[in-house]
C-alpha cells in the first residue's frame, strides 16, 4: 500500500513540513549534497528547507548541528557504477520491493570489513539497493532523512543502512540508499500470504514486541524523539531468524520540543494507519505511532488488511469489521487468521486484542507509551509459553509410577479366578453329595413321575 498526502485544508506557511512543491524543491544538487556529507553547512541546511519554521529531521540549525556531531562514521559513500554492477544493472528480475519513491533491488557489494589474512579474496555482503526515482524530486527531502536518521543510530529492531550514492550522470541526479537484506521480506507478504510457510502465532507475538521495542527506542530512548508516522506491515522487516526492524524513515519527524504538546504538520501517511485526530487536525505526536501499532497488531491476529477494497462493502476497513467479533467472547475466534489452522491460545489473542484496543482509543492521552506497551507484550510473551511445556509433561509419566504396579492388577485378577474356580467346585461336590443322599433314600419314597430330567441325568451318573 503506497504512501498518501492527506489534504486538512488551507496549508498555512508554519504548518508545513517534509512534503515540497516543485518550486521549493529545486535547488542544486551541490546544496543537498553538502546535506547528506559528514561535514554539511548548516546555513546552507537552512536555505534548503522549504519552511525555516517547518521541523522535521533537518529543519533547524541546532538539530542538523546535533546530527552532524553524532553521524556514525562507517557509512559507505557507494559509486553508481559499483551499485549498477551488484544490481546487474538494475535487473527487473532483482526487483525485491517497489513503493513510491522507486523500485528496491537485490545486491551484493564488497565488505568494507578487512579480510581475514588467510582469506581467500573479497568478502561480499548481500544488501537491499532503494534507487529513488529520478522523475522529478519527489522522494529527495525523504532520501536525506534517511541518510541523517539511520547514519546515528543503531538499535536490533531498526534497519540498518550500510551507505548511500549521490552522483550526477549523463542522465540526471542518481540516489541510493543501501541497507543489510532482510532475507524474511516483510511482515506484510507473512501475513498477505505471499510467502508459503504461515507465521506461527508466538511468532506473531515476538514480531510484535520488537516492532514495539523499536518504536520504543524512537520515542523514549534517544537524545531526541522521533516520530515513525508510517508504521505498517510492509515497513516492518524480517532478518534470518523473523527478528523484525522498522525501515523507510523517509517520513519521520522530530517530535516536540520541551513545552510544546505536538507538531504541526501537513498530513502524511498510508490510508487505514494514520490516527484519525492527526489526519482531522495535523497535530502529530508519538501516541500517533501507538495508533498505528494498534492496527497492525489486528492484522497480526486476523492475518487481514487494515484497508481491503477487494473485499464487501462492510468488511473493507479492518477496525469496523473486527468490532462485533471483540464484543462478544463467543464470537472471538472468529477474528482469527485462518492460515493459523487453529493452532493458537486463545486467551493469549483475547489479550493481545485488548492491548490494541488500548492502542486505539480515540483521545491520544488515554493511550499507553511504547514503553509500556512493550510491557505488556512481554507479559502476554510470558503468559503464553509455558503452554507447550505443559502439553510435552506426560512424557515423564512413567517415572512417577512404579514400573511393577501393573502386577498387583494381575494378581488381583488371578485371585479373583482362584475365587471362582474355588467356588464351582465346591458347588458340584455339594451337588453331589446331595445326589448320593437322594440314592440312598427309599426309592420308594420317591415320585418319578415329577421327577425332572436333569434330576434324572444326574441319578444316572
Amino acid at each position: 500500500m503506497k504512501c498518501f498526502h492527506f489534504s486538512t485544508g488551507d496549508r498555512r506557511a508554519n504548518d508545513e513540513d517534509g512534503v515540497l512543491s516543485r518550486s521549493s524543491t529545486r535547488v542544486s544538487w551541490a546544496r543537498s549534497l553538502s546535506v547528506a556529507s559528514t561535514s554539511f553547512d548548516t546555513t546552507r541546511r537552512s536555505e534548503f528547507d522549504s519552511d525555516s519554521n517547518s521541523r522535521d529531521l533537518s529543519d533547524t540549525v541546532g538539530f542538523s548541528e546535533l546530527l552532524s556531531q553524532r553521524r556514525a562514521n562507517d557509512l559507505r559513500v557507494f559509486k553508481f557504477a559499483e551499485l549498477k554492477s551488484a544490481t546487474k544493472g538494475f535487473n527487473r528480475s532483482l526487483v525485491i520491493g517497489e513503493g513510491g519513491f522507486g523500485c528496491v533491488y537485490r545486491g551484493v557489494v564488497k565488505s568494507a570489513a578487512v579480510a581475514d589474512p588467510g582469506s581467500d579474496g573479497d568478502r561480499y555482503l548481500d544488501v537491499a539497493i532503494k534507487q529513488l526515482s529520478r522523475n522529478g524530486f519527489q522522494g529527495h527531502k525523504e532520501w536525506i532523512n534517511e541518510v541523517n536518521f539511520l547514519g546515528i543510530v543503531n538499535h536490533p529492531n531498526l534497519v540498518k543502512l550500510v551507505g548511500y550514492c549521490a552522483e550526477d550522470d549523463e542522465r540526471g541526479i542518481q540516489r541510493l540508499l543501501v541497507y543489510e537484506l532482510m532475507s524474511n521480506k516483510s511482515l506484510e507478504d507473512h501475513l498477505l500470504g505471499r510467502v508459503h510457510s504461515p507465521l506461527s502465532w508466538m511468532t506473531r507475538l515476538q514480531i510484535a514486541l520488537g516492532a514495539a521495542r523499536g518504536l520504543a527506542y524512537l520515542h523514549e530512548e534517544m537524545d531526541f524523539q522521533l516520530i515513525f508516522r508510517d508504521f505498517k506491515t510492509s515497513n516492518v522487516l524480517l532478518d534470518e531468524d523473523f527478528n523484525p526492524k522498522l525501515s523507510d524513515f523517509g517520513l519521520a519527524r522530530q517530535g516536540p520540543t520541551a513545552g510544546l504538546s505536538h507538531v504541526s504538520t501537513v498530513v502524511v501517511g498510508t490510508i487505514g494507519y494514520a490516527a484519525p485526530e492527526y489526519v482531522h487536525t495535523g497535530r502529530l505526536t508519538s501516541k500517533s505511532d501507538v495508533w498505528s501499532f494498534g492496527v497492525v497488531v489486528y492484522e497480526l491476529i486476523t492475518g487481514r488488511r487494515a484497508v481491503e477494497r477487494n473485499l464487501p462493502r462492510n468488511e473493507q476497513k479492518l477496525l469496523e469489521w473486527v468490532k462485533p467479533f471483540i464484543s462478544d467472547s463467543k464470537k472471538f475466534h472468529l477474528l482469527m487468521d485462518p492460515r493459523l489452522e487453529g493452532d493458537f491460545s486463545i486467551k493469549s489473542a483475547q489479550k493481545l486484542s485488548s492491548l490494541a484496543n488500548k492502542c486505539l482509543t480515540k483521545n491520544p492521552k488515554s493511550r499507553p507509551k511504547m514503553s509500556q506497551v512493550v510491557e505488556m507484550l512481554e507479559k502476554i510473551i510470558k503468559d503464553t509459553s509455558p503452554e507447550p511445556e505443559l502439553e510435552s509433561q506426560p512424557e515423564p509419566e512413567p517415572d512417577l509410577e512404579p514400573e511393577s504396579q501393573p502386577e498387583p492388577e494381575c494378581v488381583k485378577e488371578e485371585g479373583d479366578m482362584k475365587k471362582q474356580v474355588s467356588g464351582n467346585y465346591i458347588k458340584r461336590v455339594f451337588d453331589f453329595k446331595e445326589l448320593v443322599t437322594l440314592r440312598n433314600r427309599s426309592i420308594g419314597r420317591l415320585d418319578w413321575r415329577h421327577w425332572t430330567a436333569g434330576s434324572v441325568k444326574h441319578n444316572s451318573v
